[in-house]
């Protein structure tokens, strides 16, 4: 039993490694085969077929809608998975399942941006930066200053260390590949539905409603952990845990403001989405900011994986075997 746990530990790290190295060195795939391309294409055909002049059966709709697109691509991804351990064995398993993960998270992609944000806004190529800015947050760019680019970079890079990394490999370490890909059609669902305007707000309501249910641990950890990389970096820690405590909750969204609170404290700057909420208190943004939250963001992925991956998944393997230990000695007792 102990051999073979450590066995299932080696597939996992070597599933949860090799898809970091392949986001590290090559980025996102071609939208044509990125399954969050295909979910949200997918999401965008059934959306209109749900709507109804009844708020309550739209709402109902909503709940399909976010039941119907999980099954759509975790099923499939599960019997892939099973079919190629079962048929090319361990290798291949551990080649495709590593790929799939690796669709769920995204770090060189939000590097790229951001980074060429910095770059803009270094040049004063202010329009250049407000282009660029889309690709990263929802807010419209159009009359923000450098501050308030700077700052929306810095906002989008703090919270996606969150749904854009930690969140999916929390439930890697939780249901394997198919908890990953779970989770990222139910942010994609929220990033294309989850709004309160009155086209979304009923058909929307149920996967905003599981987005804020699927972050909410990882988003503490997140941000508990953003303090510790800021520690390690030599980033003003102290200021990032006060921050921590003061701001979280100054967002609408129940998660998003730990993160970023975090950052803003690590960074001693204010953070700012004008006329919904400001983080922190500090020094004026300059694009070396940016640069600095990377560093950030990266660090606080590596320590998610060490310190909250491993232990997680070690945790729930040895209790499943223990779970199977019993349940054969009860049989035989029988």
């Amino acid at each position: 039993m102990l051999q073979q746990n450590v066995s299932s530990l080696s597939t996992f790290l070597a599933i949860l490694a090799t898809a970091l190295l392949i986001d590290l060195a090559f980025g996102e795939p071609p939208d044509k085969v990125h399954p969050t391309a295909w979910m949200g294409k997918v999401i965008a055909f059934i959306k209109p077929r749900l709507k109804s002049k009844s708020p309550r059966i739209e709402r109902l709709n909503g709940v399909l809608l976010g039941l119907l697109t999980i099954a759509l691509f975790t099923i499939p991804a599960y019997f892939m998975l099973f079919f190629v351990q079962q048929r090319f064995g361990l290798v291949a398993y551990i080649i495709v399942a590593s790929l799939l993960l690796k669709t769920t998270f995204a770090i060189k992609c939000m590097e790229r941006f951001t980074r060429s944000i910095a770059r803009a806004v270094e040049r004063d190529d202010v329009e250049g930066a407000r282009r660029l800015l889309p690709y990263i947050v929802r807010r419209d760019p159009k009359k923000l200053n450098k501050q308030q680019i700077i700052s929306a970079a810095v906002e989008s890079i703090a919270e996606g260390t969150v749904d854009g990394v930690t969140s999916p490999l929390f439930y890697y370490a939780l249901f394997g590949v198919p908890g990953a890909i779970s989770f990222r059609v139910i942010n994609t669902l929220d990033s294309m539905v989850g709004y309160k305007d009155p086209e979304h707000m009923n058909v929307g309501w149920f996967s905003a409603k599981l987005d804020d249910l699927a972050n909410y641990i990882p988003a503490r950890l997140t941000a508990f952990l953003m303090v510790i990389a800021a520690w390690l970096l030599g980033e003003d820690w102290k200021n990032s845990w006060r921050i921590l405590r003061r701001d979280c909750h100054k967002t609408e969204s129940p998660n998003a403001g730990w993160s970023m609170s975090a950052m803003a404290g690590a960074l001693n700057v204010k953070l700012e989405k004008p006329g919904h909420y400001v983080l922190g208190d500090g020094d004026a943004l300059s694009p070396k900011h940016i640069l600095r939250a990377l560093k950030i963001m990266k660090l606080t992925v590596l320590l998610f994986a060490i310190l909250v991956n491993v232990p997680l998944y070690t945790l729930i393997t040895l209790t499943l075997s223990s779970t199977a230990e019993a349940g054969r000695f009860f049989l035989l007792l029988e």
